[in-house]
């Protein structure tokens, strides 16, 4: 769910760089330094996550678990998740280095709405509200980012329309997955270290960008 140097038209990667710009620099106001490890820990894991792909035609399908690094760093899975999408591009052209803010934004903004879900369903005191915390997480950021990705990709022409189309479908089934990790993740952290899940003192969008 990267997308290359080429594709994407000039205005949609400024659009890109510029968002991911506002965005990095809210979040990051919300990153007490005692965060920090647990971020490099999670910047790994998405990392390696994402970089184990299967082709499917023209695109190609992988985990992300954007969902999973918002549940547990909530405004820093933005931050985490630009700098894994920076090595990857250098390391390993992974994605573009012209399109990291476009990239960004389709990973890390949905990464910080399933921090918002999950938090959420933990602010309601109910039976399985991690579990299902953690799948509305999982499978939400998924969603969103596919969508992101399509919306991305009709920008840069009517051509790459049925791709867009294709790559939403693609990943429509790793929603379950991802879903199902996310509540796995959940309900174990619960179970051995709960403070290593995010939890906003009130729940609100301030939570996540103020």
């Amino acid at each position: 769910m990267h997308i290359a140097d080429g594709v994407l038209p000039i205005s949609t990667i400024a659009a890109g760089w510029a968002g991911t710009a506002v965005v990095t620099g809210l979040t990051l106001r919300r990153v007490p330094p005692e965060e920090l490890p647990k971020a490099a820990v999670m910047t790994a894991g998405f990392f390696v996550a994402s970089l184990i792909h299967v082709p499917l035609g023209p695109t190609s399908v992988h985990l992300i678990l954007n969902g999973l690094v918002g549940m547990v760093l909530g405004p820093a899975a933005f931050p985490a998740i630009l700098v894994a999408l920076v090595l990857q591009a250098l390391l390993f052209q992974h994605g573009g280095v012209l399109t990291l803010g476009a990239n960004a934004l389709m990973l890390g903004l949905p990464a910080l709405a399933g921090a918002w879900l999950f938090g959420v369903c933990r602010h309601f005191k109910f039976r399985h509200a991690e579990a299902l915390g953690g799948f509305l997480a999982g499978a939400g950021s998924l969603f969103l980012s596919g969508v992101i990705l399509a919306l991305w990709l009709t920008t840069a022409g009517r051509e790459f329309w049925p791709i867009a189309r294709l790559a939403l479908l693609a990943h429509l089934p790793l929603m379950v997955i991802e879903g199902l990790v996310g509540t796995a993740a959940a309900v174990f952290l619960m179970k051995v270290k709960p403070e290593i899940l995010w939890r906003p003192t009130h729940v609100g969008k301030e939570d996540l960008v103020n």
